[in-house]
This record gives structure tokens, sequence and C-alpha cells, in this order.
């Protein structure tokens, strides 16, 4: 397998009814690196996804790295509910953050990286004064809430932007695209400044997992942007 960026799985776009099954498959075909857990309180985003149980038995079936993304407003209370049950990163919302500083430092007590998602419309600049306390900058691909969405135009340029703050911060924090990921565009976003995409609808559609995860190899991430 080449692939120039890590592949993670989005669990909202997979059957709901064999999630443990699902998982086990994923990490044994090592068709992906990692598991992406939407939380959605119905506030935040007009859904409702997973809850810490679901996470907590997740873990308990799977090694597989779980990143777990709360679309949620105030997240705070939440952080070491969803850190005990077995995540590995915490992803939070600038817009969900009154204090998007103290949410960082909680993660980082919890021991786990620190993540955090911009929604299309939310300027980079919103987290240029927290950049060295970040190991994660999510960009939403799509706005929150459903799988299956189209990528939005300007989300490479956004990644590019997105990259150049982090360069001249000095910061080597990850940058991933969440929403509207498919084969046609993950080379693309890859030569951005991603690297990690996270895959839903376009990982679960049609042929089996394994098959559709490793469509993403071998693509020509090398020319520029």
């Amino acid at each position: 397998m080449t692939r120039e960026f890590e592949l993670y799985a989005s669990l909202l776009s997979g059957d709901a009814g064999r999630l443990a099954e699902t998982v086990r498959e994923l990490e044994d075909s090592k068709a992906v690196d990692g598991l992406h857990i939407d939380v959605m309180d119905g506030r935040f985003v007009p859904n409702l996804a997973f809850g810490p149980q679901a996470v907590a038995a997740l873990r308990s079936v799977t090694n597989l790295p779980m990143e777990i993304h709360l679309m949620v407003e105030e997240p705070h209370h939440l952080l070491p509910i969803f850190a005990h049950a077995g995540a590995q990163r915490l992803i939070v919302h600038v817009e969900a953050c009154a204090q998007l500083h103290r949410e960082l430092a909680t993660i980082e007590k919890l021991g786990l990286q620190r993540g955090v998602a911009l929604n299309p419309a939310t300027s980079i600049s919103s987290i240029e004064w927290s950049v060295d306390e970040i190991d994660e900058v999510l960009l939403m691909g799509v706005d929150p809430g459903f799988g299956g969405q189209a990528l939005i135009a300007t989300t490479a340029a956004k990644v590019r932007a997105t990259r150049a703050v982090l360069e001249a911060h000095g910061s080597r924090a990850s940058i991933i695209v969440d929403g509207g990921v498919k084969r046609e565009n993950a080379a693309m976003l890859a030569r951005c400044g991603s690297n990690r995409l996270v895959v839903g609808s376009a990982l679960f559609t049609g042929s089996s997992i394994a098959h559709n995860a490793q469509s993403f190899n071998d693509l020509p991430v090398s020319e520029s942007c």
C-alpha cells in the first residue's frame, strides 16, 4: 500500500446495526489508519449521534486509534467522559468553545491529542492565537450534521491557507479534512496540505469497505496544489 496521507473511517456512514463487525473488518483488512467518531447533540448540529457507551463498546473490539469529533455545545464536561471511554484524540469546535484555551488545556491534562474543528464559513484566524496548543486542525468540507454531502469548493483553498498559518507559527499540527472526501478529490486535498482525510459514504457505499479504502492508495499526491 502506498498512501501519502492517513485515512480515517467516519462511522457515521456505517451500518448502525453492525458497527462492531464493521470495525473488526476495517482493522482486519488494514484498510484504514483509524476511526473517526462524530458525537452530535441535536443543538450544535441538527442530528444526534454516538455517546460514550458506544465509544467504549467499540474500544473493546479494536485497537485502531479513535478520534472523537465533538459537534456539541459546551463540550467541556464531555472531555473526561470520552477520554475514559477510549479516545486517543478529542476534537472540539472553535464555534462551540467560549474558552478554547481552557478546553485545550483540559484535553492535554487528560493525556490526549488536542484537535480543533472549523466549520466551512469559519476563518482560520479564529485559532491563530491558539496554534501552539493544537495538535490537529479539522476543516469541515461540508456543513456538519449529515453524511453524503458534496465537498464545498473552497475547501482546498482553506487547506492551503491553514497550512500557511501553521508553517508561519512553526506548528507541526496535522490538518484533517472531514466531509465530502472521495477518491476524486483526495489527492488534491493532500497536495494542498492535508495529512489526514476522513471518509464516510465513499467508504461504506457500493463495493466492500476494504476495496473502497484501497482505491485511495497510489494517488498522485506529489503534484503541486
